[in-house]
C-alpha cells in the first residue's frame, strides 16, 4: 500500500509540476496578478508529492520489500541499515527520483526564501523550475519508475553493487546532485531574465546566492567522489580523468566562472550577456553529465542506465533545455545592453582573465572527454583519451590562472594599479619562494618545476593572507584599529580569502603527492617484514572472516620505525555473497598530511603468500583540506547578509509627531 501511495505521489507531483509549469506562464504572459502569486504554492506542494515518493521508495528498502523490482535488484535483506538507506540512489531509477526530489526541493526553497525577488522574476524562475520538474518526473514514469511490482515476490535480493556499500555513497551523490541541480536555479533565472528583457545589478545579485550554494555542493561532492575512489578502489589514485568525473568538473568549472562574472555584473554592470550565457552553460554541463551517466553510452561504476530508450529520453531532454535556451539567448542578447566600461587592469579585468581561462580550461576537459565518443559514433573506433592530454592541455592553462588570483582583490574597480598591487604583495611573493625552496629542494630535492608548483600553491596561501593583512591596514594601524576592521570585514571577504587558500592547500597536495609519491608492488607471507620509505612493515596476519553480507580476508600489517610502533593498517578482500563480485578495501594510516597506503592484490597458489601494493603519499590529504577549505569559505560568503538581500527597497518614512508646547496626546 505505501509503495502504490508512493507511486500515486509521482504521478501527482508530475501533475502539479505541469500545472507549475503553466499556470505562471500564463500569468505573465496576460498580467493576470491572481496565476502569477500561485507559483510558490504550488512548488512547494509539488516538493510535498516528491518527498512522499522518496519516503515510499526508502521504506520499501528499509524493510526489503522484493516485490518491488527496484528494491529486488539493488538490496539484499542482511545488508547493514545504512546501505538500505544509501541503496535508495544507489541504482538508476532510485537516484533519478532523487534528481527530480532536488528539482522539487530547489523550486520549493525560492518560493520560500524569495520573497524579495519581483513577483514576476519568481514566477518566471519557478515556472522554469516546473517545466525542467516535469520533463524529469516524465522520464520517470515513462522509462525508469522506480515502483514497478514483481509477481510472485522473490524472497531474496541481488544486492546493491558492492563497491557501492561505503559510507562514502551516503554522502557523494546527494552532495553532487544537490550542486548539479542547484544549477537550475540559474539557468531558470536566465531564461526568465531573457523573456522579460530585464538584467541589471539587481538580477546579479539575487542569482549570486544560489549559484554559490551549488558551486559549494559540487565541490563538497567532488571532493567526497574523489576520496571515496581513492581509499574505496585499491588504486591509490586520486583522480583520473574518466569521463563521469569529467561530466562533474565541468559544470564546476563552469560555476566557478559564472560567481566572478556575476560579481562583476553586480559591481559594475558589466558583462550581462556574457554571465547570461554562463548561467545557461553550467546547467548545460549538468544536463550533459545526467545524459553520460544515464545513457548508457559509458561503462563506468558510475553509470547506471542501459537501455537505449533513457538514452534518447534524455538526450531530448537534453536538445530540448539546451537547444531551446541557446535560441533564445540568439534571439534576446542583442537587445541587452552590457553596461559599464573598465580598464583591462581593473578588478573587473582580473575576473574577466579569470573567466577567460576556465571557460577554456572546460572548453579542454569537454573535447577531452567526448572526441572518442564521437569518434565511436562515427567510425565504430575505439580510442581513449588519458592522463598525458589532460595533463598538456589542461594544467598549463591553470599555473597563470593561479598566479593571477592574488591580484584581483588587491586592484581597484573600473581602473587598477598593476604595480602598486604587486608592492602589497611581495612579502607574499617571497615567503612562497622561500617555503617552496626550503621545502622542494632542501627536504626532498625536487625538480624545477616541482619547486615552481609548490611556489605557486604557497602564492595562493600567502596571497589570500596578504590580502585579509592589507584589509586591516596592517602593519601601519595600530592593533586595536586592526581588530575592528577585521571584526567588520565583510564575511564574503572572508568566504573570498578561505576558498582562495583551499585552491593554494590543494595545489600543494597535488604537487606533493604526484612529484614525491614512491610504490611498491611485492609478495609477503605472514610473519615476514619489509622495508619501505624508512619504515618498518611487519605482516602479523591474514585470517577469513564473515560479514554481515559478504565473506573476506582480514590482513594486520604493523608499520614501526626504528623498533616503535608507528601504528597499523588493515586492508581487506572481499567477496559479496549474493553477486559473487570482489571488492578491495585499502588500510590506510594517515601521519599528520601524509599517509601510508596498502592493497591487497590475490593470493599465490600453493603458499600462503599474498601480493601486496605499498604507497607513501606525502602531503596527499591536503587535496582534500583543501576543498574542504573552499566549502567552508563558500559556506561563509554565503552568510554574508548582502547575498541574501535584492534590490534595495524604499523605507518609508516613519510618522513623526510634532509636539509644541507639552507632551503629545
Amino acid at each position: 500500500m505505501i509503495v502504490e501511495l508512493g507511486h500515486y505521489a509521482l504521478v501527482l507531483g508530475f501533475a502539479l509540476a505541469l500545472a507549475q509549469m503553466l499556470v505562471p506562464f500564463v500569468g505573465l504572459r496576460n498580467n493576470d496578478a491572481r496565476f502569477i502569486a500561485v507559483a510558490p504554492s504550488l512548488s512547494i506542494v509539488v516538493f510535498i508529492a516528491i518527498s512522499i515518493a522518496f519516503a515510499a521508495l526508502t521504506w520499501a528498502y528499509v524493510v526489503s520489500d522484493f516485490s518491488v523490482k527496484n528494491v529486488w535488484e539493488n538490496s539484499f535483506s542482511t545488508k547493514p541499515l545504512l546501505y538500505k538507506f544509501t541503496g535508495v540512489w544507489g541504482n538508476h531509477e532510485g537516484s533519478m527520483l532523487l534528481w527530480v526530489l532536488i528539482l522539487a526541493l530547489f523550486g520549493a526553497l525560492v518560493a520560500i526564501f524569495g520573497n524579495n525577488l519581483p513577483p514576476r522574476l519568481k514566477a518566471g524562475v519557478l515556472a522554469t523550475q516546473g517545466t525542467i520538474t516535469a520533463a524529469f518526473t516524465a522520464f520517470l514514469l515513462l522509462t525508469s519508475n522506480p515502483f514497478i511490482r514483481l509477481v510472485p515476490a522473490p524472497i531474496e535480493g541481488r544486492d546493491l553493487n558492492p563497491i557501492l556499500q561505503d559510507i562514502g555513497l551516503a554522502i557523494h551523490p546527494p552532495l553532487l546532485y544537490l550542486g548539479y541541480v542547484g544549477f537550475s536555479i540559474c539557468f531558470s533565472f536566465a531564461i526568465t531574465a531573457l523573456i522579460e528583457g530585464r538584467i541589471d545589478a539587481a538580477w546579479a545579485r539575487w542569482v549570486r546566492p544560489w549559484t554559490l550554494t551549488a558551486w559549494l555542493f559540487l565541490t563538497a561532492g567532488i571532493s567526497m567522489g574523489s576520496y571515496w575512489a581513492y581509499y574505496e578502489l585499491g588504486w591509490g589514485g586520486w583522480w583520473f580523468w574518466d569521463p563521469v568525473e569529467n561530466a562533474s568538473f565541468m559544470p564546476w568549472l563552469i560555476g566557478t566562472a559564472l560567481l566572478h562574472s556575476a560579481l562583476v555584473m553586480e559591481k559594475r554592470e558589466a558583462m550581462k550577456v556574457w554571465t547570461i550565457l554562463l548561467s545557461i552553460l553550467a546547467f548545460s554541463f549538468a544536463l550533459l553529465g545526467t545524459f553520460l551517466v544515464r545513457s548508457g553510452v559509458l561503462t563506468s561504476v558510475h553509470s547506471f542506465a542501459t537501455d537505449p530508450t533513457r538514452g534518447l529520453f534524455i538526450l531530448a531532454i537534453l536538445i530540448a533545455f539546451i537547444g531551446g535556451a541557446l535560441i533564445l539567448f540568439g534571439l534576446r542578447a542583442s537587445t541587452l545592453r552590457n553596461g559599464g566600461m573598465f580598464h583591462p587592469i581593473s578588478r573587473e579585468g582580473a575576473l574577466v582573465l579569470n573567466n577567460l581561462f576556465l571557460t577554456t580550461a572546460t572548453a579542454t576537459v569537454f573535447v577531452g572527454t567526448l572526441y572518442p565518443l564521437f569518434i565511436e559514433a562515427l567510425f565504430g573506433e575505439k580510442i581513449s583519451v588519458g592522463e598525458p592530454y589532460f595533463n598538456m592541455t589542461f594544467g598549463p592553462l591553470m599555473i597563470p590562472l593561479l598566479i593571477a588570483v592574488p591580484f584581483g582583490p588587491f586592484l581597484a574597480w573600473k581602473r587598477g594599479n598593476l604595480y602598486g598591487a604587486f608592492e602589497r604583495l611581495w612579502v607574499a611573493a617571497g615567503l612562497s619562494l622561500l617555503v617552496a625552496l626550503v621545502f622542494a629542494y632542501v627536504l626532498y630535492q625536487a625538480p624545477i618545476l616541482a619547486s615552481f608548483g609548490i611556489a605557486l600553491a604557497f602564492w595562493l596561501i600567502f596571497g589570500a593572507i596578504a590580502d585579509i593583512w592589507a584589509k586591516a591596514g596592517l602593519p601601519k594601524a595600530k592593533p586595536a584599529v586592526a581588530w575592528a576592521r577585521l571584526k567588520g570585514l565583510p564575511r564574503s571577504s572572508w568566504g573570498t580569502a578561505l576558498a582562495h587558500a583551499g585552491v593554494g592547500i590543494t595545489t600543494l597536495g597535488i604537487v606533493s603527492v604526484t612529484t614525491f609519491e614512491q610504490e611498491t608492488v611485492l609478495t609477503m607471507a605472514p610473519g615476514e617484514t619489509t622495508q619501505f620509505v624508512g619504515y618498518d612493515m611487519r605482516f602479523d596476519s591474514l585470517e577469513a572472516r564473515q560479514g554481515p553480507n559478504f565473506v573476506y580476508d582480514h590482513a594486520v600489517f604493523t608499520i614501526s620505525k626504528e623498533g616503535q610502533t608507528i601504528g597499523v593498517v588493515e586492508p581487506e578482500n572481499r567477496v559479496y555473497v549474493a553477486s559473487r563480485m570482489p571488492t578491495t578495501e585499502a588500510g590506510i594510516m594517515t601521519m599528520v598530511f601524509n599517509q601510508y597506503y596498502v592493497s591487497l592484490g590475490n593470493k599465490i597458489e600453493g603458499t600462503d603468500q599474498i601480493v601486496v601494493r605499498v604507497w607513501w603519499k606525502p602531503m596527499v590529504t591536503l587535496i582534500w583540506w583543501g576543498t574542504v577549505f573552499m566549502t567552508i569559505g563558500g559556506v561563509v560568503s554565503l552568510s554574508d547578509r548582502r547575498l541574501r538581500i535584492g534590490a534595495p527597497k524604499k523605507i518609508k518614512p516613519r510618522r513623526v509627531d510634532v509636539v509644541v508646547g507639552g507632551p503629545a496626546q
